[in-house]
């Protein structure tokens, strides 16, 4: 909004300085900054309504025994985030790009998938939330809104199943009929792999962090027709605009991070997991990088893909054996660290340290196509 009225005051007056606001890097940096200052003002405030209203996390029995000490921590805390996320875009970005219209109804249709669960099982005390198959359901059509318009809009109409190939020069991809199935799958998998992550103080938010800031240099280059000729990727007229998004969670994800690092005075919960998860899932797949996910989300991959090996091992040695075996201690694979006597701390700083070599590779792939 604010980026319209500057817009209209540097048109009608042209007073100096004005012009500046026209500028995406400008508007990605007061978004980062609105983020951060929203989160740590709104943080506070929120935390203490979630304590007033008993709004507490409930520790499972068969977790960690350390873990026991965070009962009751407030949850829910993904309010903090998306408020502190969408403020800034409604002030700062442009409200008639496709992309951010795109990017903020999935976003939001999967925060209110997350808040119905958190409050399903939070407030109303049900043991389990939201039923799976029901959280699966809305998780399917933010995907199928995403796929579609994509699929279907004129603006997307070159390349609308097209996706790049990463490490390879001039060579994209096309899943043709395939492709609205395969955002669905992705924005499900990418939500449900953040959520999976969500176990220590500060990874998931982290974690988070870190591939957005890779993907907000992605999401530039992309919509930026020299440097994406020179790359060699796929230039998306407009694209550009998601910095702007990617920005503000930057800002807001650093804020609640005070919050959240251990020792955690609030969780983000399935609010904010699943909220955060879909919008990296939607970003990749506006800017046509879908296939770089399991390299740029590298954690959140192993994460699901420890608790896939885990469950499928148990249930066929319990059918083979009788009696269920595990190939981790526990799953996900940071619990199986925490079992090995590691401490909680040292566990998310090395994690962030594999994600952020991950999200060097993740760039320097465009180079060595």
């Amino acid at each position: 909004m604010l980026y319209y009225l500057f817009e209209y005051i540097n048109k009608v007056f042209n007073p100096p300085g004005f012009d500046i606001f026209r500028f995406l890097t400008v508007r990605s940096a007061l978004a980062a900054i609105t983020g951060l200052f929203l989160s740590m003002y709104f943080g506070p405030k929120i935390i203490k309504m979630l304590q007033k209203h008993q709004i507490g996390e409930k520790i499972k029995d068969v977790g960690p025994q350390s873990h026991k000490i965070k009962a009751g921590t407030p949850t829910m805390g993904g309010i903090i985030i998306i408020t502190s996320v969408v403020i800034p875009v409604l002030l700062w970005g442009d409200l008639m790009s496709i992309y951010i219209v795109v990017l903020l109804v999935g976003t939001l249709g999967l925060f209110g998938v997350g808040f119905l669960d958190d409050y399903l099982k939070v407030v109303k005390k049900y043991p389990k939330g939201l039923i799976a198959r029901y959280k699966l359901l809305g998780q399917f059509f933010v995907g199928l809104f995403v796929g579609s318009v994509i699929y279907f809009s004129p603006q997307f109409a070159d390349v609308n199943s097209l996706t790049t190939l990463p490490f390879f020069k001039d060579l994209n991809f096309d899943f043709s009929y395939l492709y609205i199935p395969m955002v669905i799958f992705i924005i499900t998998a990418t939500s449900n792999a953040v959520n999976l992550s969500d176990g220590l103080d500060g990874l998931a938010m982290g974690l988070i962090i870190i591939a957005m800031l890779a993907l907000a240099i992605i999401a530039y280059v992309t919509g930026n027709s020299i440097y994406s000729d020179y790359l060699n990727i796929l230039y998306m007229p407009g694209s550009g605009e998601l910095t702007v998004f990617i920005a503000a969670l930057i800002g807001a994800g650093l804020g609640f991070l005070w919050f959240n690092f251990y020792p955690a005075q609030v969780f983000m919960g399935d609010t904010g997991s699943l909220a955060l998860g879909g919008a990296l899932g939607i970003i990749s797949i506006l800017i046509k990088k879908e296939l770089l996910l399991p390299v740029l989300g590298g954690v959140f991959f192993m994460e699901t893909v420890s608790v896939i090996i885990q469950t499928t091992y148990f249930k066929y040695t319990k059918k083979k054996y009788g009696e269920g075996r595990r190939v981790f201690k526990m799953a996900p694979i940071h619990h199986h660290f925490e079992m090995k006597g590691w401490l909680e701390p040292k566990i998310v700083v090395r994690f962030y340290i594999i994600a952020i070599i991950l999200a060097i590779v993740s760039l320097t792939s465009f180079k060595v196509r």
